[in-house]
């Protein structure tokens, strides 16, 4: 696995809090689209859309993947990522540590950047009738995200 550094390069004089998950088996391009919904939301929003996601409550709204997606209420084409989500979820309680850590105000922070790129793909192979196997391959995606803090209205 190669050593892959983050794409958001913080300005001088701002903190902010980051987390990654590096080859996680869940589909790229289901990430990519619960990754939108939550970008520059705050956190405790982006939590909720998460777990409304799970609940089958709410569902992510897919912009760019969604051919042949059916409509959902309120959203127009969707679905619901159970298992992006679930992993997105560690990911974010992982950067809210990281941000206590460094001394931000928890209650001030929103996703920043919100990012994902396919990871290498995995073989394996499916076994089949009268001895045969067919290939099977399992995605993995690398995501980050950096937590900011909002700054104060004045």
């Amino acid at each position: 696995m190669t050593n892959r550094g983050y794409t958001y390069t913080a300005e001088t004089g701002v903190s902010v809090a980051r987390a990654r998950g590096q080859e996680l088996p869940m589909s790229p391009k289901k990430t990519y689209e619960v990754l939108n919904a939550i970008r520059g939301l705050d956190l405790e929003k982006a939590r909720k859309v998460l777990e409304d996601a799970i609940a089958l409550k709410r569902a992510i709204p897919f912009r760019r993947y969604n051919q042949e997606t059916a409509h959902k209420r309120g959203v127009g084409p969707g679905r619901y990522p159970k298992k992006v989500c679930e992993a997105l979820m560690g990911i974010l309680a992982n950067a809210e540590a990281n941000a206590e850590f460094q001394g931000l105000d928890t209650d001030r922070l929103f996703v920043k950047v919100a990012a994902s790129s396919r990871g290498r793909i995995q073989k394996a192979s499916m076994p089949r009738a009268q001895g045969r196997a067919t290939a099977w391959n399992e995605q993995t995606t690398h995501v980050e995200i950096v937590l900011g803090e909002r700054k104060e209205a004045s």
